[in-house]
């Protein structure tokens, strides 16, 4: 137990970690930032793939081909549709439109792609805590590494955004912070329901892929795109490739 609850901590403080190292850099060029957030949009994609999505298929079901599908494409479809309610979620953040007309669509992509991380951190946290509560501590441990190494850019990529859309410094840290929490009540939901969440986790983890997939093509590349590229399509692929690395090493 005492491991679980380290690991819990350790991945949810990840994010932290990660944005407090955003409020330290948050007057970085905008050039280094996109680089940044290009490297988590690979470590995401990785993730998305070889940690949820393949996973997911590995899982016995009455058909794990079409489960996970349906997960992928469930997780996307949710996240588009919070992309058309989103523009009511700016009072969130304390930030009226009315105030800050300029920022309020930056803004709104802005609390899309935080509610993305807090989303796909559930049932990241839930697959971890399933491999404590199943016993395989080893599965565990490499999963809870591939999320605290990712969680890290992530928090860092989302601090300066919200500070610049009109955020107060303390709303944006909580903010951070939550999407961090959600994934340590993941895991301590997934160590004390094995029996339960290993019955929902294809369907989850394939959920959760299909939201990161969605918010990687249709907010995080996009927006790092700003004349040259090279750059950062390089970022991308080492951020892709250190976390392969990671889970073939570990796994």
């Amino acid at each position: 137990m005492k491991m679980v609850l380290l690991t819990a901590l350790g991945v949810g403080g990840a994010t932290v970690f990660g944005s407090v190292l955003g409020f330290i850099f948050k007057k970085l060029s905008h050039k280094f930032s996109d680089i940044v957030l290009s490297f988590a949009a690979g470590v995401m994609l990785c993730a998305a793939v070889t940690g949820l999505i393949f996973p997911s298929l590995e899982y016995e079901s009455f058909s794990p081909l079409l489960v996970t599908i349906a997960g992928v494409m469930c997780g996307a479809l949710f996240l588009n549709l919070l992309d058309k309610l989103v523009p009511h979620l700016h009072r969130l953040a304390g930030v009226e439109q009315e105030e800050h007309p300029e920022n309020s669509a930056k803004l709104n992509k802005i609390l899309l792609f935080v509610m993305a991380i807090a989303i796909h951190n559930l049932p990241e946290g839930i697959a971890a805590g399933v491999g404590f509560g199943s016993g395989n501590d080893a599965q565990a441990l490499t999963i809870a590494a591939g999320i605290a190494l990712q969680n890290i850019p992530e928090g860092m990529v989302i601090i300066g955004p919200m500070l610049a859309a009109g955020m107060k410094p303390g709303r944006t840290f909580v903010c951070a912070m939550l999407t961090g929490v959600v994934e340590v009540l993941g895991t301590l939901l997934g160590y004390f329901a094995v029996s339960i969440s290993t019955a929902i986790l294809p369907f989850a983890l394939a959920f959760a892929g299909g939201t990161m997939l969605y918010v990687i093509s249709d907010e995080m590349i996009p927006e790092t795109h700003h004349g040259e590229t090279r750059g950062i399509t390089y970022a991308l692929l080492v951020g892709f490739c250190l976390m392969m690395a990671m889970t073939y090493w570990l796994g």
